[in-house]
């Protein structure tokens, strides 16, 4: 038995080197495996390049929809603001008054223009929608007498700001008179009619009182 196993070894010994592994070229195999290494580093470099830009594009997206947003938040308001702020109206009497005993305020029932609903033809009183500057003008006109005058006056929040006046013998007469004034939201203007005086207006139109938003504030 010792000798059969001698003998398989040695047949063993005698095998060639080239039939147990394969011909290889390891240098060639090392330098093939260092070219995949360099290439598998320029790859990693690569994409951790495109992932700093992306994070960085990503950034500018983030920016650029921020201020996208701002600009339209912006202009929807710019929008809103032109629209709040179109204010006007313009309107007349449309019938006669006076002479009265007290001061009376003077509903112009006849609408020109009301752009802003900010006149109430119930009351005759302008209500300012907002802040801002606002111009009035006020026409009276009556029939002259040698016992009355044309007397009205532009009232704000109850105290006088402005008078026409026109007094003759006889004949119409008129006066006109208008102001700028800057307003807080809520003030409340309108035209009076002062006490034993009278104010003349018809179909026709004579008397009216008008203004408009300037600009606000």
């Amino acid at each position: 038995m010792l000798i059969l196993i001698t003998v398989l070894m040695l047949n063993a010994w005698a095998i060639p080197e080239d039939d147990i592994l394969p011909n290889i070229n390891i240098l060639e195999e090392l330098g093939k495996m260092k070219i995949m290494e360099t290439r598998l580093e320029s790859m990693e470099k690569e994409m951790e390049r495109l992932r700093t830009e992306n994070t960085a594009q990503g950034k500018e997206l983030d920016t650029l929809r921020e201020t996208t947003k701002d600009v339209k938040t912006k202009m929807d308001d710019l929008i809103k603001q032109k629209e709040v702020s179109k204010v006007a109206f313009s309107v007349s009497l449309s019938s006669s008054y006076g002479p009265l005993s007290s001061l009376h305020t003077l509903i112009y029932k006849h609408i020109f223009l009301n752009t802003g609903e900010a006149y109430d033809t119930n009351t005759g009183i302008f209500t300012a929608p907002m802040k801002g500057v606002y111009v009035f003008r006020v026409f009276s006109k009556a029939y002259g007498s040698s016992d009355k005058a044309v007397v009205a006056g532009l009232f704000k929040n109850g105290q006088h700001e402005i008078s026409t006046y026109a007094r003759q013998k006889d004949g119409f007469t008129g006066s006109s008179n208008g102001v700028s004034l800057l307003l807080e939201k809520g003030d409340k203007i309108c035209v009076n009619l002062y006490p034993n005086y009278w104010i003349f207006d018809n179909e026709h139109h004579h008397s009216t009182f008008s203004g408009h938003l300037l600009f606000l504030m």
